[in-house]
């Protein structure tokens, strides 16, 4: 059998970021290089070569069996989004023929199959597509929630059969939308992002001349495509900026992390590869039992370590960095940034070589409220996640719209050509975050000497008698409680049944003896009143039950729903 070679790094064709009018444009330079697209199995071993002119090459062809199937210019296309190529030669055909690529997820093991046609089934008919294209390993799903919206079902194979109609293709406007973006927390009320040509390279340029990618840089990812840091960050910046890249499927990740840090160290070049806390977090736990990282990994040529998603932890970045110096990972690659889909993507991006910066903060200041001199200052580490792109503004906000001054907390808005066109049909929420060309991001935050620093999202906060707790400040301080990992506590308030309101604390319990259940409940409990001053309701969940966005971030307005309805049930304690 033939050893495959991975596309290169470097080509004589130069280099241009992203400044192009259309994303059509991106995909007719990339693919006069010899660059492209790598996809490799759970083993990180190489599967298949795409170079990016075979992906224009085949994109041509179905865009034209679109056109045949009689979808036209601004029609949507929806695209279950695994990591492979007739994925990202799908969505660049509808890109080409005109229609918008709606990508959407694949199933997750949380909420089994019923769950993820009633999610499939929300966003379809949210995007209202013309069509569902899919995998043919969830056939019986993806036609089930399809059959359901009264929408066209087809999975690759059958759609590689249709004929390519012998036409003209439109030609694209900057200020055309290219896709629709659904966040990764939407479900019961999905909201879809449109994104312009002139939004999206606006974006990829940003990105690019902020983080320097150039010669030799190459990509690594296991995030999902249907994520805006997956889809925008791993693939279409990819193609803007002609990178090669080299993926791993988001589930082959799950099983085998440490496969991603195998593919940054086989493939010559400066990687660039993102992650939130999380991904770093699961790999220097799995390693922690392993001795010899040098002789297995090489990570000295990782020029651009990516943290954004999520709350940036710094405690678990140096775990990761003690955990893989032996193997050559510089902490100065750390690149934190902020970003949503509501922006494209990236807002912030720190300065390559900075590193993780952190600032401590009493957490009295960061809830807003005033510290009670009889008890000691608490302080938590914020992150500085980095300086706003190329033409993109940042400012901090008060309650009445006021601009806050460096070092004051209040909601992150942002403007420029990034931020997204509309929420598609749907023009209450556009108008509710969209005010004169600003985005309210929904994001708490301050500025300092020109970087921004992000607190939390405002809706998360939880509001007890007129004082402002961040669920983040209790889930930390639970975790430092032995026997505890990053992501197993939720907080949250709910109704006791006097008819006040409460902090509630979802644990995840590997304790199977009911009364060591009573005594840990009993050690949270006290823990959360140490941090709050406030008596909470704790409640002992099993392992791997709190429910996460597909990002892997934790959906605290999730668990809290599904711990009200009953679906999430509490372990028994001893009596």
């Amino acid at each position: 059998m033939t050893e495959l070679t991975p596309t290169p790094n470097d080509c004589p064709l130069p280099r241009r970021r992203s400044d192009f009018a259309t994303f059509n444009e991106a995909i007719d330079y990339a693919a006069r290089s010899e660059k492209g697209l790598n996809f490799y199995d759970p083993r990180a071993t190489l599967e298949r070569v795409y170079p990016y002119s075979q992906m224009r090459e085949d994109a041509l062809v179905q865009a034209r069996r679109l056109a045949g199937m009689g979808i036209s210019k601004g029609d949507r296309v929806a695209l279950i989004a695994e990591t492979s190529p007739e994925f990202v030669s799908a969505f660049c055909a509808c890109v080409l023929a005109g229609a918008w690529p709606v990508p959407l997820p694949l199933p997750t093991t949380f909420g089994g199959k019923d769950s993820y046609i009633d999610q499939l089934g929300v966003q379809l008919s949210s995007s209202d597509p013309a069509v569902l294209l899919f995998p043919a390993e969830i056939d019986e799903m993806a036609r089930a929630a399809a059959d359901k919206q009264g929408c066209k079902g087809l999975n690759w194979d059958q759609f590689a059969e249709l004929d390519a109609s012998d036409i003209e293709l439109p030609e694209a406007d900057p200020d055309d939308i290219c896709y629709l973006q659904y966040s990764s927390g939407s479900t019961r009320f999905p909201t879809g992002v449109a994104v312009t040509h002139r939004a999206l390279l606006h974006n990829l340029y940003g990105h690019a001349a902020s983080m320097n990618i150039g010669e030799g840089d190459r990509g690594v990812s296991w995030l999902p495509f249907y994520h805006d840091m997956g889809l925008v960050g791993c693939f279409l910046s990819m193609v803007g900026n002609q990178v090669s890249a080299d993926y791993l499927r988001t589930e082959h990740f799950a099983r085998r992390p440490l496969a991603w840090l195998d593919l940054i160290s086989r493939n010559e070049g400066n990687s660039m590869s993102y992650s939130p806390t999380f991904g770093y977090d699961i790999c220097a736990r799995r390693i922690s039992s392993q001795s010899h990282v040098a002789d297995r990994f090489d990570l000295s040529r990782w020029r651009l370590a990516g943290n954004g998603a999520d709350m940036i932890r710094p405690d678990v970045m140096q775990q990761f960095v003690n955990a893989f110096a032996d193997a050559g990972f510089k902490a100065s690659a750390f690149t934190p940034s902020y970003g949503l889909a509501e922006a494209t993507l990236a807002v912030t991006v720190m300065p390559p070589g900075e590193g993780i910066r952190v600032e401590l903060v009493e957490e009295e200041r960061l809830s807003g409220g005033k510290r009670d001199l009889s008890r000691p200052a608490r302080y938590r580490a914020i992150v500085n996640c980095g300086k706003p792109l190329p033409d993109m503004d940042v400012e901090i906000r008060g309650e009445n719209d006021e601009v806050k001054g460096d070092h004051q907390i209040g909601k992150v808005w942002c403007r420029g050509p990034s931020v997204m066109h509309s929420y598609f049909r749907d023009p209450g929420a556009t108008e509710d975050c969209l005010v004169d060309g600003w985005l309210d991001t929904g994001d708490m935050g301050y500025m300092a000497d020109g970087y921004l620093f992000i607190v939390g999202r405002a809706k998360d906060m939880i509001i007890i008698n007129g004082k402002n707790h961040w669920p983040q400040d209790i889930e930390w301080a639970v975790e430092q409680l032995p026997g505890f990992n990053h992501g197993d506590i939720a907080a949250f308030s709910v109704e006791t049944d006097n008819g006040e309101e409460a902090p509630a604390v979802l644990v995840h319990c590997r304790v199977s003896d009911p009364e060591e259940r009573v005594k840990l409940r009993n050690e949270i409990a006290d823990k959360v009143r140490s941090v709050t001053g406030m008596n909470c309701v704790v409640e002992l969940i099993p392992p791997r039950t709190l429910p996460r966005t597909s990002s892997g971030k934790l959906s605290r307005a999730k668990a809290k729903k599904l711990y009200l309805s009953g679906e999430i049930a509490p372990l028994e304690l001893a009596a």
